[in-house]
């Protein structure tokens, strides 16, 4: 199929994004711009979790698999996640859901506010869990490095308040940041008690959800194509539509 590779520029972009925001980041921060700042620091979040993070945790995006593992450990590292945890546990999801064994997905079943409160604890939680179900020595000591890097990536934010407060309020934001993660990915997209595999997850069409989550809103088509790399899930939405009007799958639509 052809969605299952990526040109070299969308390739070249994928990678190196969450390093230009982080960058950007720190140049607007030391320089008193704030707002950009702010700005940069949340587009980082979303550059990675769901997007070229996604992508190594899935290993879809073809490189070289050292390479892959390099690269999902130093771009969560860099959001204060361990890299493998998140593989580890997102993989599981795809096997499981909507099983109650599915620690990525709890979130799914819980109300609102429960979820916002899971988010707290979201990423601690993913860890625990990690560590307890690999199989394998050197990935269980792989995560736990990850586990140590991101501690210490975050006494040094801490400590460095005496200097300046820039990687402090870095660290703080991309903890917000990783907050929402269980109402994004799971509480809003997912209905796990439908009635099969094709009505327990959400389908999302329309303009406004385009806009809103950055052509992002396609977690059906992810569930079913996991292969396909994140720049080309709108091609795979627009592919998959009719097949969807004839198994009479309802999209979520807001008009505007």
């Amino acid at each position: 199929m052809d969605l299952l590779s990526l040109s070299g520029f969308a390739l070249f972009v994928t990678l190196v994004t969450p390093f230009v925001f982080c960058t950007l980041f720190f140049l607007f921060a030391f320089a008193g711009y704030w707002p950009l700042a702010v700005l940069s620091a949340m587009a980082l979040s979303f550059s990675t979790y769901g997007s070229t993070s996604h992508d190594l945790v899935h290993e879809n995006l073809r490189i070289d698999k050292t390479l892959n593992l390099i690269l999902l450990t130093v771009v969560e590292a860099m959001c204060f996640r361990s890299g493998h945890a998140y593989k580890l546990s997102h993989l599981h999801h795809h096997k499981q859901y909507p099983n109650l064994d599915d620690v990525e997905g709890a979130a799914a079943r819980m109300t609102l506010f429960r979820t916002l409160i899971e988010g707290v604890v979201f990423q601690v939680k993913l860890y625990k869990w990690a560590i307890f179900h690999v199989k394998g020595e050197k990935y269980r000591m792989l995560i736990i490095a990850e586990g140590i890097v991101v501690l210490a990536w975050a006494l040094y934010c801490v400590l460095s308040l005496q200097f300046t407060y820039v990687p402090f309020v870095y660290l703080c934001l991309m903890i917000s940041g990783s907050w929402i993660i269980p109402l994004i990915t799971s509480y809003a997209v997912h209905t796990p008690d439908g009635a099969d595999e094709l009505h327990q997850t959400r389908l999302f069409r329309g303009r406004f959800y385009s806009i809103i989550a950055f052509d992002h809103l396609y977690h059906l088509e992810h569930h079913m194509y996991p292969m396909v790399p994140h720049k080309n899930w709108r091609k795979l939405a627009a592919r998959l539509d009719d097949y969807f009007k004839r198994q009479n799958i309802k999209a979520i639509h807001v008009r505007i």
